[in-house]
C-alpha cells in the first residue's frame, strides 16, 4: 500500500492526456515552424492547445505564450516587465511568501540596482494590504502575489492587489501554479496583466506551462533566438508538452471536475480531523478556511519534519516538508517564517496535498501509519534528552 500525498509538488500524469500527447512523441515529429504539412500538423496542434488553454482562463488565444514552466512564466513576467520599463520604473514589489521563482528573480533584479519592498503577511500567510498600498508607489513597475500560496494553500487577495498596483501605474503578475484548477482563475475578472500556470500541477507533463499577458503590455524577452511565440520566447516548441498542457487545460472543464473538488475537501478534510484527534497537539499553518481545498500544512511540535518525511516515505507514504523546489535546503520554510513561526516550529511542519487521484484508501492508510510513526519518533527524541 502507499499513499501519494504530494500534488502540490507534481501531480500524476492523466492517461488521457499521455494519449493525446503519444502521436508528437512518435510520427508526428515535425517542427511546428515549418511550412511543410508534417510542421504544420505540429503548428495546428499547438495552436489547438492554445485555445483550450485560453478557454480555461476565459482569455483570447492571442493571449497566451507558451513557456516550458511555470518558473519561466514567472521570471517572464516578472523580469521581462522590470527590463521593459527600466527607464521610467526601476522598483517592484513582491510577497514574502512567493515562489523562489518570484523570490529570486527579485533578488537578481535588486543585485542590479533595483528596488525591492518584500511585502509581509499575517498569521495566516495572507499579504497585509495595508503594507502592499505602503510599498506601491508612480516607481513601481509590477507587483508579483501568488493566487494560492504552494505551501499552506492561503489565497490571496489578488483583485484587490491589482487595484492597489493599477492605482500608481504598476503591473500585477499572478503566480496561478497552484491555484489553476483548484480554484477560478479569471485573469479579466482579476485584473491581472500576467498569469502564469503549469502543466505538471493539473495532471500533464512536465516541462510545459504557459503565461497570459494582458493585450498592449510590453515584455523584454530573458531569450534570443528565432520568431517563435510572438518574438518573446523563442526556440522550438516542445509540441508534444504544448498537446498535454492544453489537454490538461481542457478536462479542467469537465462538470465531473467540481464534484471531483468536493471529493478531494473531504478527503482533506478527514486525513486533518484524523491527525488531530490522534496528535491533539499538532498546528494548523494557514487559515482554517479561505485555503486551495487540496493542501493541508501542519505542525508536529517536538519533532523534526525531514526526520517525520524520511520515516513516512519508508512506508510508502509520500509528503513534503515544504516547496518541492527547496528539497535539500537546511533553511526551515521562508513561508512559515513570515507567518511568524519560530524556526523550531517551522522546520516540524509537513504539507500534505491531494488531488485527482487520491483514494480514501490512501487516506486510511495514512491515518493508521502515521500516529504510531509520530509516537515513536517523540519517544525517541525524549529518550534522546536523558
Amino acid at each position: 500500500m502507499e499513499a501519494y500525498l504530494d500534488y502540490n509538488a507534481t501531480t500524476p500524469l492523466d492517461p488521457r492526456v499521455l494519449e493525446e500527447m503519444r502521436p508528437y512523441l512518435e510520427g508526428r515529429y515535425g517542427n511546428a515552424s515549418s511550412f511543410h504539412r508534417k510542421g504544420q500538423e505540429s503548428r495546428h496542434a499547438v495552436e489547438l492547445a492554445r485555445e483550450r488553454v485560453a478557454a480555461r482562463l476565459g482569455v483570447e488565444p492571442g493571449d497566451i505564450l507558451f513557456t516550458s514552466g511555470g518558473t519561466e512564466a514567472d521570471n517572464l513576467a516578472v523580469r521581462g516587465t522590470v527590463m521593459a520599463r527600466l527607464l521610467q520604473r526601476r522598483h517592484l514589489a513582491v510577497s514574502a511568501v512567493e515562489h523562489q521563482a518570484v523570490l529570486h528573480t527579485a533578488a537578481h533584479l535588486e543585485k542590479r540596482g533595483c528596488r525591492v519592498s518584500y511585502v509581509p503577511v499575517d498569521s495566516q500567510g495572507i499579504v497585509r494590504l495595508d503594507e502592499l498600498t505602503k510599498a506601491v508607489s508612480e516607481e513601481t513597475a509590477v507587483v508579483s502575489l501568488m493566487h494560492a500560496n504552494n505551501e499552506t494553500g492561503a489565497i490571496q487577495p489578488v483583485g484587490e492587489a491589482a487595484r492597489i498596483a493599477h492605482a500608481k501605474g504598476a503591473l500585477l503578475h499572478v503566480d496561478a501554479v497552484q491555484s489553476f484548477g483548484k480554484l477560478p482563475v479569471d485573469p479579466e475578472a482579476i485584473g491581472a496583466d500576467f498569469v502564469a500556470v503549469s502543466a505538471h500541477k493539473i495532471c500533464g507533463p512536465k516541462g510545459a506551462g504557459a503565461l497570459y499577458i494582458r493585450k498592449g503590455v510590453k515584455l523584454e524577452s530573458l531569450l534570443h533566438g528565432g520568431h517563435q511565440e510572438k518574438n518573446i520566447r523563442p526556440g522550438t516548441e516542445n509540441v508534444a508538452g504544448i498537446v498535454g498542457l492544453g489537454k490538461a487545460a481542457e478536462l479542467l472543464g469537465e462538470p465531473e471536475r467540481e464534484e471531483e473538488r468536493t471529493r478531494v475537501l473531504r478527503l482533506r478534510e478527514r486525513l486533518e480531523e484524523g491527525i488531530r484527534k490522534a496528535v491533539p497537539d499538532v498546528r494548523l499553518n494557514g487559515p482554517v478556511s479561505g485555503r486551495a481545498r487540496n493542501t493541508l500544512n501542519l505542525a508536529f511540535p517536538g519533532l523534526d519534519g525531514e526526520t517525520l518525511l524520511m520515516n513516512l516515505d519508508f512506508k510508502n507514504i509520500y509528503v513534503s516538508t515544504g516547496s518541492a523546489c527547496t528539497a535539500g535546503s537546511v533553511e526551515p520554510s521562508h513561508v512559515l517564517l513570515a507567518m511568524g513561526l519560530s524556526e523550531k516550529l517551522a522546520r516540524a511542519a509537513i504539507r500534505f496535498s491531494l488531488g485527482r487521484f487520491t483514494t480514501e484508501e490512501e487516506i486510511e492508510y495514512a491515518l493508521r501509519e502515521i500516529p504510531p510513526i509520530i509516537e515513536r519518533l517523540r519517544k525517541a527524541a525524549t529518550e534522546d534528552k536523558k
